[in-house]
């Protein structure tokens, strides 16, 4: 293995623009003493390198892609020993990437959560409540956080507290919808203590019946505090439970394509005590992900001790491939947080912020820290970059990544100030959640810009993708694909005119190369590409042809990470090491599985999509039609016995 390692680290000095291996006159040399571990050939691969944009094939070696090119030149490097998979014409991408996403302490109550994300209809996710609510045993809840919009169902609303009663009189159940408000049965709000002496927190709201009696409505104002302490105070698993929990939901976004993403940390995710799990599975050499962190300050006032903290006991970069520390955020002061509830007024901008902002941006720009922050609005941004500029005159940010997250409303101004101090901005798709919210309060105007993607591209600004999960929009890239390239709302609405999307290969882009800026990892991964990591998705279907509609129901087929097989289905089933059951045996995802992708003939004569299932078929290279799925489709435990006379279980 080390020889092999060593031939291609020589042989990538002889990689030519295409991309292929050459001698000294440029023309292929593909040596015999050169053998690749695993070959995928027949694929129709984008490999986003504008050098070598097309291949049929790739050769792969200790995590690298050793070769990228067509079948007979790529077919060259196997021996006996060599693994040999036949993607069957399949479109294949490098393997997306989400520059936002809150996985680490995701992870830790995956298996208890019930997914509403992808829901069709109100009818549909209450059927799976009651369902769950009668498996789930005391004194346990079923909870439904985030992931998905009332706009996204049939009905066009949430389920009224009565319904949810009358679905789990019993079993408490604690249903967030976005970061506005959540909805507690009664057995919920006994559960966390809450009667007609309980006060109402800083800027939240618990709604109360004509005798003073809590209804089981809370109500961001904005603030969200109300919901994540309520939500808090719901039973956790144990450590071992977390491990197999977080396992699940590393596959879960294996099964969408995700081979990397970028951990914004959160609230009740204080470091290094709540990273014992993910640092557990990065020990045993069990993350399918890899995965690039953020620290996030946990106490409004005590921001400058917690940076000071970790600065002795972290440095920016230090790990490996697979977990690696980003730098400070998304929250690097209380004090700048701006609230994303677009039903509810946009907060002022608090006095003490520049202040302590500027306390906190010296400490990380001397000592080289990478930084990110969550901005919403234009204000925040404006009175930031008055900061940043301040700051950047005594202590230069030269080749300093940092960046701000969301900037819906961010103006032309602001994002040219961005650019001269060389910083970038991660754009969600919570518009796609909450566009309908906005142009309620905003108008349709104000909301054909929220956030501006395509400006900041042409002004320059670095700007990658992500989606903000899992508790405000869904952890699924293909609805935030989807929504740079159409514009609209999971209900369905237009937000933007043409001059603010983008077409299909950038919002790629921006889901893959564009994203290793925003975790320094540039050249190392986010093509197909000679040298770099082996990360890449075979899709369901192929991404550049089908309707625009059909974007949101793609999954992968086949995921690998560093060149190893992390999730396959259809006809690769069987290629991926398998999962035990979620635990406990009570959870959703045995039952329910994630993000639900409704039946659909795709663009290839093996394509399937997720059935709301927790496993995805297991039929080895059999075509699957609309008739199969809309019978599993039609079976909401999501599970079917011998469809078209196949064995298997889906």
């Amino acid at each position: 293995m080390r020889r092999r390692f060593l031939q291609a680290a020589g042989a990538t000095m002889l990689f030519s623009q295409t991309g292929r291996f050459t001698n000294a006159s440029g023309e292929p040399a593909f040596t015999d003493d050169l053998k690749a571990l695993r070959i995928l050939r027949n694929g129709r691969f984008s490999t986003l390198d504008r050098q070598n944009p097309h291949a049929t094939a790739v050769a792969i070696a200790n995590g690298r892609f050793l070769a990228v090119g067509s079948d007979d030149e790529v077919m060259r490097l196997a021996d006996s020993h060599t693994d040999v998979i036949d993607l069957n014409r399949r479109r294949v991408i490098p393997g997306l990437i989400d520059s936002h996403l809150h996985l680490i302490r995701g992870g830790l109550n995956y298996n208890l959560e019930l997914r509403w994300d992808g829901i069709p209809s109100l009818a549909d996710a209450m059927r799976r409540l009651k369902d769950q609510a009668a498996r789930t045993p005391a004194p346990q809840w079923v909870r439904v956080v985030g992931g998905f919009s009332e706009l996204q169902f049939s009905e066009k609303r949430l389920p009224t507290l009565d319904e949810i009663n009358v679905a789990a009189p019993d079993t408490p159940v604690f249903i967030l919808h976005l970061y506005d408000r959540a909805l507690l049965n009664r057995a919920a709000l006994r559960a966390c203590g809450y009667d007609r002496d309980t006060p109402n927190p800083p800027g939240g709201l618990i709604a109360r019946d004509n005798h003073g009696e809590p209804t089981g409505l809370l109500l961001a104002e904005p603030n969200a505090l109300i919901l994540y302490s309520a939500l808090a105070r719901g039973p956790a698993l144990p450590f071992e439970y977390q491990i197999n929990s977080t396992r699940h939901f590393m596959r879960e976004m294996n099964r969408l394509g995700v081979t990397s993403i970028i951990d914004a940390g959160g609230g009740y995710q204080n470091y290094p005590d709540d990273y014992k799990v993910i640092e557990t599975l990065h020990r045993a050499g069990e993350l399918t992900l890899r995965i690039a962190y953020n620290l996030f300050t946990q106490k409004p006032g005590k921001e400058i001790a917690d940076f000071s903290k970790w600065i002795k006991m972290v440095q920016p970069g230090y790990g490996d491939r697979y977990y690696r520390h980003n730098g400070a955020g998304e929250m690097l002061v209380f004090s700048a947080a701006d609230f994303e509830d677009f039903r509810m007024p946009r907060p002022t901008v608090a006095s003490d912020l520049n202040n302590d902002l500027e306390a906190v941006v010296r400490l990380l720009v001397s000592h080289r820290w990478p930084f990110r922050l969550h901005a919403t609005y234009n204000e925040t941004i404006t009175e930031a970059l008055n900061v940043f500029e301040k700051v950047h005159r005594d202590v230069p940010f030269d080749g300093l990544h940092w960046f701000f997250d969301h900037a819906e409303t961010v103006t032309d101004i602001n994002l040219e100030r961005i650019a001269k101090l060389g910083g970038g901005i991660a754009i969600q798709h919570r518009m796609a959640y909450q566009g309908e919210y906005f142009v309620q309060r905003y108008g349709r105007k104000a909301a054909e810009r929220t956030p501006p993607y395509r400006r900041m591209l042409d002004m320059g600004v670095n700007v990658g993708a992500g989606t903000d999960a899992t508790r405000v929009s869904s952890y699924d890239p293909w609805n935030a694909l989807y929504w740079m390239i159409t514009g609209r709302t999971v209900g369905g609405l237009s937000l933007y005119p043409r001059e603010n999307l983008i077409d299909r290969e950038t919002a790629l882009r921006l889901y893959t190369l564009a994203n290793t800026w925003f975790s320094n990892e540039e050249g190392v991964k986010g093509q197909i590409k000679t040298g770099q990591y082996a990360d890449l998705a075979v899709l369901s279907a192929d991404y550049f042809e089908i309707p625009d509609h059909e974007i949101r129901q793609m999954v992968s087929v086949l995921t690998l990470v560093d060149g190893n097989i992390v999730y396959a289905s259809d006809e690769f089933s069987g290629l991926a090491p398998p999962l035990p059951p979620a635990m406990p045996d009570w959870s959703p995802v045995n039952h329910f599985g994630g993000y639900y992708k409704p039946a659909a003939d795709l663009a290839h004569p093996f394509a399937s999509t997720a059935c709301g299932c927790s496993n995805r078929c297991i039929v080895h290279g059999h075509a699957h039609g609309r008739a199969y799925h809309n019978v599993v489709a039609a079976n909401d435990q999501g599970r079917f016995w011998g469809a078209l006379g196949c064995s298997c279980w889906v």
